[in-house]
């Protein structure tokens, strides 16, 4: 579904990301780890067109997609769920959901997917009526998920989805993004949490310093002596 090529980024002179390479199949998560500062969100960006790389290629569902912006990227299928939870605070839970479905023009697909939604994030169905600001940090992180999903995406990308969280509120992401895999969602997650990640993940890649330097199925990862020493200090 997704494929990258030698992707080089860069801000200004300063060349950040060094000839990437990686692929998301069709139904799976695929996670996308690394420690702050590897280049990960830079990836993301890069991908849904925030960002103009400064070589490499870009393929998604098969077209290459280099230098499309990103609202024209999300009419295509692929939606990126940015860090730090960016609610509109002053508009209800349902409000907050109807503006992700803006590139739906179809009404009865938008009730659709709100009601699925709602089967998925029973506690938004709950509170649609409540501002989104008064949400905990937990919640809002649901919220900007579902509010991704409402255009219905092929890719969701979903970036450090537990920085912040609380233990209790990063089970319960991680326990919805396990309940989109399960539904069919394709997921690629960006994370510094490489315990939790790998475990949900089917495959991953190890970013460090703007380098792949770690790949295979996530399982394999986990029980890497490297990956055990370096990231989770065993």
């Amino acid at each position: 579904m997704l494929k990258i090529e030698n992707l080089k980024v860069g801000y200004g002179r300063v060349q950040v990301i060094w000839g990437v390479s990686f692929k998301v199949n069709k139904g799976e998560t695929v996670a996308l780890v690394g420690s702050n500062g590897a280049g990960k969100t830079t990836i993301l960006k890069t991908i849904i067109g925030s960002i103009t790389p400064i070589s490499g290629i870009i393929n998604f569902l098969g077209r290459e997609v280099n230098g499309i912006p990103a609202h024209e990227m999300v009419s295509k299928g692929l939606v990126y769920v940015p860090e730090g939870r960016k609610v509109f605070p002053y508009m209800t839970v349902r409000e907050n959901l109807e503006l992700g479905a803006y590139t739906v023009k179809n009404e009865a697909t938008v009730r659709e997917t709100s009601e699925w939604l709602f089967e998925i994030f029973p506690k938004l169905k709950e509170r649609q009526n409540q501002l989104a600001g008064t949400f905990s940090g937990g919640e809002q992180q649901m919220l900007v998920i579902g509010r991704a999903l409402m255009s219905n995406p092929k890719l969701i990308m979903i970036d450090e989805p537990s920085l912040g969280l609380m233990p209790s509120a990063v089970d319960t992401v991680y326990e919805v993004i396990d309940k989109l895999h399960k539904q069919g969602v394709t997921v690629l997650l960006v994370e510094q949490n490489i315990s939790r990640s790998l475990k949900i993940a089917q495959n991953a890649y190890v970013l460090e310093n703007g380098k792949i330097v770690l790949k295979g199925d996530s399982k394999s990862l986990l029980n890497n002596k490297d990956i055990k020493k370096t990231y989770l200090g065993v």
